[in-house]
Parts: C-alpha cells; sequence; structure tokens
C-alpha cells in the first residue's frame, strides 16, 4: 500500500474496522470519544467531506496517516501503512444512524469472555510459537458480535477491565484501552519487564518456560504490557514503585519514544 491508496479510505471507515463508532453527527461531522485516550465527552471529530480527524483536546488533526501515527505512537511511514494494510480486509463501508441509538452504545456486541478453547485461536498461537498451556492461563476467549456479525478471538484483559483481542485476521480492543499490569502473589517484587504488547509477552514467558522446568522460576519479577506505546503515560506511575525496569520494545521509533519516556521519568 502506498500513501495515495491509503488516504481513499475514509476515516470513518477505518475507525469502525477498529472497533471505535461515532456518537453523534453533526451535519458533515462525526463525533467519536478519541481513540487516542480514555475520556467521557467525545471530542474527537471527523469531517466526512474532507476526511480529516481533529481532536479538540489534544488539538491535533490531519488525515489517516497521521491518525495512524498516533494511534501507533510512531511517524515511520512505511510502518503505518504497513499497519493500514493489514486492516484493509476488515474496511467496509458504513453509514450511521442516531435516532435509535445510545451515544454509549459500544462497538462490540452480546460480549462474552470464556476460558481460551478454539481449537483455530489455538492453532494460530501455535504458529506463533507460543505455549498452549501459558496462553489459557494469560488469556481468554471473547465471543462478540461486530458490525452485525459473530467473531471470536484471543482476550488480553487490562487494568480497566477492557481486553486487546486478536485472531488470525484481526487486531483491536474492546475498550476501554489501558495498560496491563501482572503482578505476582506474595512477596512486592522489586523488577517489572515492561512489554509493548501482549504478544511479545507470551513469546517472552514462552522463551523463558524452554530454560526453566517450572513455573516458579518465571515468577520472580511482575510484568506491564502497554497494550500500544502511545499508552506509556499511564505506566509511569505503577512502574515508579519498582527499583529495576526492564524494557522490551520493538527497535523502532516508537519502541525508542517509549523507553526515552520512561529514562526521563525515573533516570535509568
Amino acid at each position: 500500500m502506498d500513501i495515495q491508496t491509503a488516504k481513499q479510505i475514509r476515516i470513518a471507515d477505518y475507525l469502525h474496522s477498529l472497533g471505535y463508532s461515532p456518537v453523534k453527527q453533526q451535519g458533515i461531522n462525526l463525533w467519536y470519544k478519541s481513540p487516542l485516550r480514555e475520556e467521557t465527552e467525545a471530542s474527537f471529530k471527523v469531517n466526512t467531506e474532507r476526511n480529516q480527524w481533529y481532536d479538540f483536546a489534544l488539538g491535533k488533526g490531519g488525515g489517516i496517516i497521521e491518525l495512524a501515527s498516533h494511534l501507533y505512537a510512531t511517524d515511520h511511514i512505511p510502518y503505518i501503512l504497513e499497519r493500514i494494510a493489514e486492516q484493509t480486509p476488515h474496511i467496509r463501508p458504513v453509514s450511521f444512524s442516531f435516532g435509535k441509538q445510545s451515544s454509549s452504545e459500544p462497538s462490540f456486541q452480546q460480549l462474552e469472555i470464556v476460558p481460551l478453547s478454539s481449537p483455530a485461536l489455538l492453532t494460530y498461537l501455535q504458529e506463533r510459537g507460543i505455549n498452549i498451556v501459558l496462553a489459557k492461563r494469560e488469556c481468554s476467549e471473547a465471543h462478540f458480535t461486530h458490525n452485525g456479525k459473530r467473531y471470536f478471538a484471543i482476550a488480553f484483559p487490562n487494568v480497566s477491565g477492557g481486553h486487546e483481542i486478536r485472531n488470525r485476521y484481526f487486531k483491536g480492543c474492546i475498550a476501554p484501552k489501558d495498560i496491563s499490569h501482572i503482578r505476582q502473589p506474595g512477596t512486592a517484587r522489586e523488577t517489572c519487564y515492561v512489554f509493548e504488547g501482549f504478544m511479545d509477552y507470551l513469546s517472552f514467558l514462552t522463551l523463558k518456560l524452554e530454560n526453566c522446568p517450572k513455573f516458579p522460576e518465571l515468577d520472580r519479577q511482575d510484568y506491564m504490557v502497554l497494550n500500544s506505546v502511545s499508552n506509556v503515560s499511564k505506566a509511569l506511575y505503577p512502574l515508579g514503585s519498582y527499583e529495576r525496569i526492564h524494557c522490551f520494545f520493538d527497535n523502532d521509533r516508537a519502541g525508542m519514544e517509549a523507553l526515552r519516556q520512561i529514562r526521563m521519568e525515573y533516570g535509568r
């Protein structure tokens, strides 16, 4: 995908494919609760004629490239285009009706969280090299209706009751979006390992398990998953209770920026 092709995608359709729906419409403008941060009142506007967005609280806006840049916390264009291209199969033209729709109506309907057991999802995890026992311990399975169709996906919980969800064809979030903080029972740990996404976390546990015969060997530290480097600011306060912080981020500009923010906060 190139930049011009990406710009042909309607921002409203792109947001809908990610699980975000507008709460109201005013003329040519659709209003959303911002996908870039937590908020209770909609202050994120999409102009459907110009195909431009603006977040009034952040004072920032632009087209789909700028939106994806904020969503994935990077300005590396090839990476941004790759992420948009991954989502393209799920982007469909949609229209919104607000006459019968509650402003608080979630994008994911009929949500059920059950133990992870789907053969298709377990096969997907095995293909990613993830230990299934670990995956079942750390994750659940989400069943939900989205855009009138029924889906299922791996569900990884965050501290606010939301879930990161993923299957072979889809990656998204059941709001609210937040970090995940995995604390070990018993004595408070002095060390925390921090990951960008839960697949990185599961991969780390799998690799560690291959060199450690028992699960207790994994419990010498706590873990934190950002679920997007854009959540790094939410991680700064809970990270303050640790003597040592080890970051396992992608070696790209977004990962380096997240690392820089943590270093600035704690001087480590």
